[in-house]
């Protein structure tokens, strides 16, 4: 049993996304300057568009992890794709759905994740663009 939501559109969101043919490639300037503005307006160390494939999510484009992929079993994102609203976690140990994710309780130690899902023009959440945080600082923790 998955332990995050499934779209019910999964099987044609998982059909467009791989029809686009993003999956794995190269990154590119215009995506990696979002990410650069999003950590920057936002003032958080971790931003990235996030595609949500079958069980894992995949990094288009990153700024401050390494990590190429992770899981989808420990993807905030596929939270975030399930949801028509940007998904906003101001504490992730106060969360019961994320305290005990591997990504918060061991690096990055993830305490604040804001994810607006990436939809095509037909409505279906493809992946995510996020923000986030070791700690509940973040610009969009504070306002809350």
């Amino acid at each position: 049993m998955a332990t995050y939501p499934i779209p019910p559109d999964e099987e044609d969101r998982l059909n467009l996304l791989h029809a686009l043919n993003i999956l794995d490639t190269p990154s590119e300037e215009a995506f990696d300057r979002i990410t650069r503005l999003v950590a920057l307006i936002l003032d958080v160390p971790i931003a990235l568009v996030s595609l949500v494939d079958t069980d894992r999510q995949w990094f288009k484009s990153r700024i401050g992890i390494d990590a190429n992929e992770t899981p989808r079993e420990v993807a905030f994102c596929a939270h975030a794709i399930a949801q028509t609203t940007p998904l906003i976690v101001t504490d992730t140990k106060q969360d019961s759905r994320f305290m005990s994710n591997a990504l918060v309780t061991g690096n990055p130690n993830i305490r604040f994740y804001a994810g607006v899902p990436l939809r095509s023009i037909g409505g279906l959440a493809i992946g995510t663009l996020c923000a986030i945080d070791s700690t509940c600082t973040g610009s969009l923790a504070t306002t809350n």
